[in-house]
């Protein structure tokens, strides 16, 4: 009975243990039914657009740089222009090996020479790690503690890497000249993007090395030949500092502003324009980059077709309002009279000099240029955006304004304009007077103020505007708000407020102050600031000031960039796109009369019979000139020493003018700061007489 049983119980687990594993496999039959309905229903209902993801993913676009914009002078003559290098280029595939990328740079370096730049040690030591052999002998020779931590445990990668750098520095390894340009190819191509062309070398490069590198194209992939673009300046480099300088393919985008560029589409090793001209427009001169569509194999992912779908077009074209003639004869006559001056012995303590000239109806520059003296060196260098963002107190130049502010504001009238010619005498304080000697003159009018320079009849004008009460040697008062005054109508004529020309960088000049630190208003500055002896304004406006007095009272915003265009393939023509319109920033309200009243004041500078006269150097000039000059009494400034009490005495001599007298076509402003007191001379009329002279020449 126990057997019957026994063979009845295994009986039964058979039959259950047959069941279960039909029952798993009929799910495991069911389940891969189910994935065959799944595969097929993909194929058949998104097989189309699983393949187009396919293709598309196989198919990468490329974008590759065009020539820069060219800038012309006012007569079309090229400024700045590109100079086309030929080029070793390499682009990078998306499967690139470190032991593919230096299998290529060692047969590159076989047939070019990178002799222009210098690997560093990491460089090289990256060069010879990615040679496997090298890799795996230092490895051997590196110390187990450099290696392993203390309990076996291998160390980092980045921590190994570190101790292998040290180890080499202390093999002292040898490289030859080859082997430099190969560490330097292997840098490039490694650092580049995938996908992105950049150049292997663009500089120097010979007929040799392009012939020897297009032989061998196949057994270099990724490398090719080409053409890179350099900034050239056919017409002198005087006017580069206003121009602007371009970034290398190297420094690539500026840190400063990496997003916004990122964010305008622009690669990290693109070249912008990084400076005044070049920045100011470079979304023009940048031009279109051209797309090429890249098609890669489906194994290898390597370049297999590359294919032009855009050739891409080249920057905008500036046309300039400077004549480059004009231009370098203006330089010439500011470095040869500062040469002058320096043998003169009048430079010790000078910071350089300005000058700039405009036409004064319509604001556009017609020449602009600039010398900086270092006085530690004695060495001078071109530095003409001085004249934007340089400010120095300029003097007498600027009592035109202030004449005008008197009649704007009633307190003189063309008829009747005479103050008397008082100094002023305030409490403990040198007496304020002009440079002729005191009684010289027992009154003036406002046209002989201007020809013989007096500081007296501004002072005594100031104290009628502000309605000061004065005591001679006892008591001044002036109302608070004397500076705003006084500098609101300074700024009716552009001066210590920014222009507004189309460069960046600009400067407002420099303001004094007000009060002294228990809030009493500086009185006495009050009446400094009357005659030009107290702000400090740059040169660009200057010009501008004395622009808005020659054109009959509108002050116009300076320009350089007149027009902007398209030029053709053979820089042969120009097709204009736009045109700048002068702007009128500001229409002075003059009156009946009034604007007479300033304008025989600055003719009588130059064509006064009056013996005080300061303008007469330039009185035989053809055609009549009118003008300004100025001396302003003020210290020089040492940077290393800001708080030295005995700095030397210097004075900044300017002028401001111009011509002809009575229809005027060209205004100037030259400023030589910081010159000897003893030795001031004729050096700013001389360069204004050049200026006039040679624009007459030109445009007869």
């Amino acid at each position: 009975m126990k057997t019957y049983k026994r063979k009845n119980s295994l009986k039964s687990k058979i039959a259950s243990t047959s069941l279960r594993l039909n029952i798993i496999l009929g799910i495991i039959c069911v389940l891969f039914l189910l994935l065959i309905g799944q595969l097929a229903y993909l194929q058949l209902i998104y097989g189309g657009r699983f393949q187009t993801e396919v293709q598309k993913t196989d198919k990468k676009i490329v974008c590759n740089n065009v020539p820069r914009g060219v800038m012309y002078d006012s007569k079309g003559r090229i400024l700045v222009g590109n100079k086309a290098n030929n080029a070793i280029t390499y682009t990078k595939n998306s499967n690139l090996t470190t032991a593919k990328i230096y299998d290529i740079s060692e047969k590159l370096s076989k047939y070019i020479r990178l002799n222009d730049e210098t690997p560093t040690k990491n460089q090289l030591f990256d060069y010879y790690l990615a040679n496997s052999k090298n890799a795996l002998k230092i490895n051997r020779q590196l110390p187990r503690n450099q290696r392993y931590d203390e309990h076996g445990d291998a160390l980092d990668d980045h921590i190994v890497y570190q101790n292998t750098l040290k180890y080499l520095r202390s093999k002292k390894l040898v490289f030859s000249k080859r082997q430099k340009t190969a560490a330097l190819i292997f840098n490039k191509i490694s650092g580049a993007y995938t996908l992105s062309t950049i150049y292997i070398k663009n500089k120097h490069i010979t007929g040799k090395e392009l012939t020897l590198v297009g032989e061998n194209l196949s057994e270099l992939p990724g490398v090719g030949i080409g053409t890179d673009w350099s900034r050239d300046y056919p017409n002198g480099e005087s006017i580069k500092s206003i121009i602007g300088s371009v970034s290398s393919e190297k420094a690539g985008l500026p840190n400063t502003n990496l997003q916004y560029y990122l964010s305008q589409g622009y690669s990290r090793n693109d070249r912008v324009g990084t400076s005044y001209l070049e920045e100011k427009y470079e979304p023009l001169l940048k031009g279109t980059k051209s797309k090429s569509q890249v098609i890669s194999k489906h194994k290898s992912d390597s370049i297999d077709q590359t294919k032009t779908i855009y050739k891409g077009e080249s920057g905008a074209s500036l046309i300039l309002t400077i004549n480059s003639k004009y231009q370098k004869k203006v330089d010439k006559a500011l470095k040869t009279v500062y040469n002058e001056a320096q043998r003169a012995g009048a430079t010790r303590y000078s910071s350089g000099a300005y000058a700039v000239a405009m036409n004064p109806k319509t604001g556009a520059l017609l020449a602009i240029t600039g010398l900086m003296h270092n006085t530690k060196n004695n060495k001078i260098v071109d530095n003409a955006l001085g004249v934007i963002n340089q400010a120095y107190v300029m003097g007498s130049v600027v009592k035109g304004a202030m004449v005008s502010g008197g009649l704007l504001n009633n307190v003189i009238t063309p008829a009747n304009n005479t103050l008397p010619d008082v100094p002023i005498y305030l409490p403990a304080t040198p007496v304020k007077k002009s440079v002729y000697p005191i009684g010289t003159f027992g009154a003036l009018n406002a046209p002989t103020a201007l020809e013989v320079s007096s500081n007296i009849y501004m002072m005594q004008l100031a104290l009628r505007w502000l309605h000061a009460k004065y005591v001679p040697k006892s008591y001044i008062s002036v109302p608070k708000n004397a500076f705003t005054i006084l500098r609101r109508n300074f700024a009716m004529f552009g001066l210590g407020q920014k222009t507004g020309i189309d460069l960046p960088g600009e400067s407002h000049g420099i303001t004094g102050r007000s009060f002294d630190k228990n809030g009493n208003i500086l009185s006495g500055s009050v009446l400094d600031l009357s005659y030009g002896n107290y702000d400090a304004y740059t040169p660009i406006q200057l010009v501008q000031y004395i622009s808005t007095i020659a054109n009959g009272g509108y002050r116009m915003k300076p320009y350089l960039v007149q027009s902007i265009g398209k030029t053709d393939p053979h820089n042969n023509k120009i097709s204009i796109l736009y045109n700048t319109k002068p702007k009128v920033q500001m229409c002075i309200p003059y009156k009946k009369g009034q604007l007479d009243v300033i304008k025989k004041g600055l003719y009588q500078v130059v064509h006064g019979t009056n013996g005080w006269g300061t303008g007469r150097f330039l009185k035989k000039e053809k055609p009549a000139i009118a003008g300004k000059t100025g001396t302003a009494e003020t210290f020089f400034f040492d940077p290393e020493h800001p708080g030295n009490i005995h700095a030397p005495e210097v004075i900044n001599s300017t002028f401001v003018g111009y011509a002809p007298a009575d229809n005027p076509k060209i205004a100037v402003a030259v400023v030589f700061p910081g010159l000897n007191p003893n030795l001031e001379g004729t050096f700013t009329l001389q360069v204004a007489k050049a200026m006039f002279n040679n624009y007459f020449k030109m445009y007869k």
